[in-house]
Parts: structure tokens; C-alpha cells; sequence
């Protein structure tokens, strides 16, 4: 490839658009956009006009955005020296759907792992704020990344799930059409994806079937796309189980724990500065998410850029989930893009039905605020899938920011100018289907780096089992009765929405990665999930928290330092004589 000719193509492509404003230089094996726009849609437009397609050169994207402060990132108030002069062999940076299953990955060696999270809780941002579907890879381009891993990763989730004790369901996906003349094409298509692409278990099925299968969605479907391969997990309840397997087997995971900044000598990280102490890593790993681009500015090994891209679900009522039973969702073929973005429909493996998500760029990655629009937006496009679907039956919505780089598929490699450091980046839509192969092959990766220096051995002891928290509202009668007599706390319930009881509350408490929160117990085993939302039971879990850790129930918080939930008493005597 002739690398000027290259540039000059680009230029001629900028300038056309942006008549000037933006120059393009191809170095070290980066195409480096650099100008200066006030609209950041521009800015996104003009980094994805410089992609290469099959290349492995990255856009970096140096356009100074005028438009607006872009928000620095949130860390953690807390500062401590507990972490001081720590050295791991592999220091894990991010406690998301990567992280964690790379952290339990790597616990089959006798390594020193040590994972950190900024948050107060793993699973906080796009692994906990996406939809859980396990993707069959039906509409990933051949070649890429995704489609590599989302192949192997899909068959990887039902030994996996089995191994965590994490619900998993099969369900399928169905892809309608309404008009009858688009069939050969996608038929083509169909074939096209089962020979070329790999994604064998690709099918169509006619009207008939279809309405044997999904007997709500919309009767104007003439055929589906149909993939019984997909399924659907939850997100932040399989990022949790792999976080506490790896501490099982293990590793040490360190919440509400920011990294900061990193002295990178001679091409190596020797230190990562934290809020609780200054790190000393043999290896790093770049799970960061949104910020994965400035860890790899703090690692000197900046070579790709993020652009966060904002989506918004709604969840709703349970006596909804007859409408469908799978995932589902409406495709058209034309240039009308009003109806593009809206995501699908999909019942969760708790009987909700999950609506969403769609799509807009954002220079805010941590801004997960949901607008009337987006969910407008959604409900206009998935009520052509099952025309029954009500914005009534919402009890909750969410917004997610994925981390997409603007090749459009993922980043996982060693550094290119930064020796010990490898990066698993770009981790948006599939990659919760591809973290079990992701993971895998991160593994190898580490393991290889560290056998250059130090014997690195199999851990024999490792135990791929997690036993999960029991659900009692999932067990017979004598189940329930065996447990409560076992231990009356699992008789006393306190969501009566999920059925949850006091027993698995305090189980959640006590688990592996105790997160001693109103929402860490939500995540764990659900009070506050079902249509009041937590309105009754969150005083009441409140409480327990209070007198499980011995602590003030004003000191109890919703999520992190800033979440709080009491602020003191109301009803206390008033002196009137000096009111």
C-alpha cells in the first residue's frame, strides 16, 4: 500500500466534505485525523470517511470538538493506600463483561491477578446497560473480528452459564419482512451467511411458521429470518458470576478503584497510579470500556480512538411477555432510515420483555440520562414487530454507552509501542457473546508475554464452578420449606414482586464480591426489579444492609458515595421558642 497515495485520497475526501477545515497524515501505522468542527456528528462523519477497510491501521481521531466541554472522567471520592506497592503479574483494568471473564480465564494459572474497577460495582456501565442477547452473528461482515468470536463465543454459553449458575435460554431470533418480493433476496442472504460466513444454523421460515412460533407478532410478516442459535443471558448477572469465580479461584478484585495516570519507561509500564495506591504490574490489560483510548494514552500506546455511541432500552411489565417469546425484531430494504434505529424486542431470561436499543453518537461517556425521544423512537419501530407492545407496560428504562471504535469491530492486541500492555478495546455489540472466546484468547496472549520472563504453571485447583444464590421463588414447595426451616430468613420475603426473601438478601451480602448497596443487592438477587420498581421493598433492604454491616441506615447508599438514600431524620423535636 502506497502510503501517500493513500493520504491523498483521504485528503481529497475531507475536503470535499469539510472543505479545508481538516488535514489526515498516515504515521505509525495510524491515520491521524486533526482539525477543529463544533458539531461532534461532523466529527464522527469525517473519522469514519478515513477508515481502511481489511487494514489493520486504526483512525485516531485528534479534531479539536469547539461545540461543548467534553465531561472528565468520574472517579472515585475514596483514596486510600491499600493497593500501595502492590505488584501483580497481570493488572486487569476494568470491571465489564472483558475484565471479568479475562480475570477468571487467567485464573487456571498460578498468577497474581488483580482487577480494578472504577465503579462501585462490576457490570456499571455497558455490560450492565445492554440488552443480554446472545448474538448468532447473522449480520457481522465476514473477515472481522466480531464475526471471528461471536462464531466461537455463542457455542461457548451454555457450558459456561452451566459452570456459573447463570439463567441461559436459547430462545432464537426472529428478523420479519413484510414484503413477500424481498424472499429471494434474502434467501441469498441466508445462504450467503450459512457457507461464507459460518452462521450455519441460518434459516427461513414462512408465514405459517411463524405464526406457530411467535403467534403476536405482526400478522403483515410475510417470513423470518430465523436463528434458533440466539439466546439470552443476563448481562450484569454473568459479568458478576465470572468476577466471582475469578476471586474463587483467586484473583483480587478492587472496587471504586481508579486508575489515574502511568510512568511508562523504555516502552514498559513500570507504575499505575490509583486512588489507592501506586501499582507495579508485569502486564496490563486494557478493559476500560469508553476509556480505553486514554488508558492507552496513559500507556504511550495510543494507536485507535472510541466514539461513544448512546442506546436506550425500556423494560416492561411482565403480563407483556406473551407478546413475544424469543427476540424479534422488523427489517425493511429501503432508504427511508426514520425506522433504523430501534433495536428489537427480546424477553429476557426473567420474563420481561426488553425494547430497544438505538443509536446516537455522543462525546458524553458517562452520560446515561434516557430521553422521551429515544424511547418514542424505539416504541414507533418495534410496534411494526409485535403490534400489542404499549409504552403503558414500561416499569423501568436505561441507557447504555458502548465503546465502538470507527473501524467498527474490536481491538485486541498486544501495544505497539508499549511492550507490556494488551488491549481489549472497542468491545461494543457482540461482545458479550464473545467474551468467553475473547477471553480465551487474551489469556494466551498473557501467558506467552509472561513466559518470556518467569515459569508460569497450570493451576491444578482451579474450580470452574460458581454456586449461585438460591432463587426461592423458582423452587417446589418442599424446596422452599426445606430451606426456610433450614434458616427462617428465607421465609421472611421482602420484594413481593420477585419474591425475593431476607435470606437471599443477606446471601448477596455475604457473597464472593460483596457489594453492601441497595442496587449491588438488586443486581445479585433482584428486590426492586419488578413493576413498583423497589417503591415498597427498598427501605426494607435498606435496613438489612444497616444492621447486616452495623452501620447508621443514612450511611447506606443507593450505588456509589454520591447515591444517598437518607439524609437523616424527619421526625425529630423542634424547640418552637426559637422557631
Amino acid at each position: 500500500m502506497n502510503i501517500k497515495k493513500l493520504e491523498k485520497k483521504i485528503q481529497k475526501k475531507l475536503d470535499s466534505e469539510y472543505g479545508g477545515k481538516l488535514a489526515v497524515n498516515i504515521e505509525d501505522e495510524c491515520i491521524k485525523v486533526r482539525g477543529t468542527l463544533d458539531n461532534w456528528k461532523d466529527i464522527v462523519h469525517a473519522c469514519s470517511l478515513c477508515v481502511v477497510k481489511n487494514s489493520s491501521m486504526h483512525v485516531v481521531n485528534d479534531i479539536k470538538f469547539t461545540g461543548d466541554d467534553i465531561p472528565k472522567m468520574r472517579v472515585p471520592k475514596i483514596k486510600t493506600s491499600e493497593l500501595e506497592g502492590a505488584i501483580p503479574d497481570v493488572l486487569i483494568i476494568g470491571g465489564g463483561i472483558s475484565g471479568a471473564s479475562i480475570a477468571r480465564e487467567l485464573t487456571k494459572w498460578k498468577l497474581n491477578i488483580l482487577l480494578v474497577e472504577k465503579e462501585s460495582d462490576l457490570a456499571m456501565q455497558a455490560s450492565g446497560r445492554n440488552d443480554g442477547e446472545v448474538h448468532p452473528g447473522v449480520d457481522l461482515g465476514k473477515g472481522s473480528l466480531k464475526q471471528h468470536y461471536v462464531l466461537i463465543g455463542n457455542k461457548m454459553f451454555d457450558k459456561v452459564c452451566s459452570e456459573l449458575s447463570v439463567p441461559f435460554k436459547r430462545c432464537g431470533q426472529y428478523v420479519g419482512f413484510k414484503q413477500a418480493y424481498l424472499y429471494p433476496i434474502i434467501w441469498l442472504y441466508a445462504m450467503q451467511r450459512k457457507y461464507i460466513c459460518g452462521v450455519k444454523d441460518t434459516k427461513i421460515i414462512g408465514k405459517k411458521k411463524l405464526r406457530e412460533c411467535e403467534p403476536e407478532l405482526n400478522e403483515d410478516f410475510s417470513f423470518a429470518l430465523y436463528n434458533p442459535s440466539a439466546g439470552c443471558v443476563c448481562p450484569y448477572g454473568l459479568t458478576i458470576a465470572y468476577g466471582e469465580n475469578a476471586v474463587i479461584n483467586g484473583a483480587k478484585v478492587s472496587l471504586n478503584t481508579a486508575v489515574l495516570g502511568m510512568n511508562v519507561e523504555h516502552g514498559e509500564i513500570i507504575c499505575v497510579h490509583t486512588n489507592r495506591g501506586d501499582i507495579y504490574p508485569k502486564l496490563v490489560i486494557n478493559a476500560a470500556g469508553t476509556f480505553a483510548e486514554d488508558i492507552a494514552s496513559m500507556a504511550k500506546d495510543r494507536f485507535y480512538s472510541i466514539h461513544p455511541r448512546r442506546g436506550t432500552n425500556s423494560i416492561l411489565d411482565k403480563k407483556s411477555a406473551h407478546l413475544v417469546g424469543s427476540i424479534a425484531s422488523i427489517k425493511t430494504l429501503t432508504r427511508n432510515k426514520k425506522h433504523t434505529k430501534g433495536g428489537g424486542i427480546l424477553r429476557t431470561v426473567h420474563d420481561n420483555l426488553l425494547v430497544g436499543p438505538n443509536a446516537v453518537e455522543t462525546y458524553e461517556k458517562e452520560n446515561f440520562a434516557t430521553e422521551a425521544e429515544s424511547i418514542e423512537e424505539v416504541f414507533e419501530k418495534q410496534k411494526q414487530t409485535a403490534k400489542g407492545l404499549s409504552e403503558r407496560d414500561i416499569i423501568t428504562y436505561f441507557t447504555g454507552v458502548r465503546a465502538a471504535t470507527f473501524e467498527e469491530d474490536f481491538v485486541i492486541e498486544r501495544g505497539r509501542k508499549t511492550n507490556n500492555i494488551i488491549h481489549c478495546a472497542g468491545i461494543q455489540s457482540p461482545g458479550l457473546t464473545t467474551s468467553p472466546a475473547v477471553a480465551e484468547d487474551v489469556c494466551k496472549m498473557v501467558i506467552e508475554e509472561l513466559k518470556k520472563s518467569q515459569d508460569v504453571r497450570k493451576n491444578e485447583d482451579f474450580n470452574p464452578f460458581r454456586k449461585g444464590i438460591p432463587v426461592l421463588r423458582e423452587m417446589s414447595k418442599e424446596e422452599r420449606s426445606e430451606m426456610i426451616r433450614k434458616n427462617p430468613d428465607y421465609g421472611v420475603i421482602i420484594c413481593r414482586c420477585e419474591e425475593v426473601s431476607k435470606g437471599e438478601i443477606i446471601d448477596a451480602l455475604e457473597s464472593p464480591i460483596p457489594v453492601h448497596t441497595v442496587d449491588g443487592v438488586k443486581k445479585r438477587v433482584r428486590p426492586g426489579m419488578g413493576r413498583c420498581q423497589g417503591g415498597f421493598c427498598m427501605p426494607l433492604v435498606t435496613k438489612i444492609i444497616s444492621e447486616h454491616d452495623h452501620i447508621p441506615m443514612d450511611d447506606v447508599k443507593k450505588s456509589n458515595d454520591d447515591s444517598v438514600i437518607i439524609f437523616g431524620d424527619t421526625k425529630v423535636g423542634v424547640d418552637c421558642e426559637k422557631v
